[in-house]
């Protein structure tokens, strides 16, 4: 099945994207990069990182096993636990470049779901809008300015590029692509759990924007019978 990626629409300038790339950085950076002036808080940060010996020795071998076979917190999370591992290792138990790089994160996811959406949808500005909204909502203070966040930013990365992954395999599929795209959304799972509801959403990425026009309607069709039916039966049902 061929998918229609709005090829009708005008073909925008490469300097256009650019600049709104430029604009989202910017933007994205003014509002949050006083984070790495924050401090860790006594709620959560105790437990994932500055009381929390596994993750300030680094990424040992004791720690590595014990972020894969430990559910601390009540989360399984060893993708989450690596990452803050990672961040002892480099830069020792300092709180201003775990917020940063969450920032990091947070700049990556903005600029992926810019780049997914328009190649998904082909809509430039709409796609700006959504990437712009997502970088700046006040709901994403918490995931950026609050280091235990760390699941969140991390795990929208992978369920970012899990969707890049899928949307090049529905264009041209190949068992590459495919396996390409199970492994990322393994490695969401890994980094937050939450993840396990986005084969639901590739189902309706399936419906749109990825499908055939004439094909969304035969389905739009389908389920609009299969309803009517159900109702029908259910009215004329003869009460016991």
């Amino acid at each position: 099945m061929q998918s229609n990626f709005n090829t009708k629409l005008k073909p925008q300038t490469g300097f256009l994207i650019l600049s709104i790339y430029f604009a989202l950085v910017l933007s994205t950076m003014l509002v949050f990069w006083q984070v790495s002036n924050f401090d860790f808080i006594n709620y959560d940060d105790n437990d994932y990182v500055f009381e929390n010996l596994h993750v300030l020795n680094g990424l040992t071998p004791g720690g590595i096993i014990w972020a894969f076979t430990t559910p601390n917190t009540g989360n399984w999370l060893p993708l989450t636990w690596l990452s803050l591992m990672l961040d002892c290792q480099l830069f020792g138990p300092n709180p201003g470049w775990m917020h940063l790089i969450n920032l990091l994160l947070h700049l990556v996811n903005t600029l992926l779901l810019f780049a997914v959406l328009k190649k998904m949808t082909g809509a430039l500005w709409p796609s700006a809008f959504v990437a712009t909204a997502f970088a700046l909502h006040p709901m994403h203070v918490e995931s950026v300015a609050w280091i235990t966040e760390r699941k969140d930013v991390l795990s929208i990365l992978f369920l970012l590029l899990t969707l890049a992954a899928y949307v090049s395999y529905v264009r041209r599929r190949s068992l590459v692509r495919y396996l390409l795209t199970v492994l990322l959304f393994a490695s969401g799972l890994l980094a937050k759990p939450m993840l396990v509801t986005l084969p639901f959403l590739l189902l309706l990425l399936d419906y749109w924007p990825l499908t055939e026009a004439d094909i969304k309607r035969d389905v739009s069709r389908i389920l609009g019978e299969s309803f009517c039916c159900n109702c029908t039966g259910f009215i004329r049902r003869p009460a016991c």
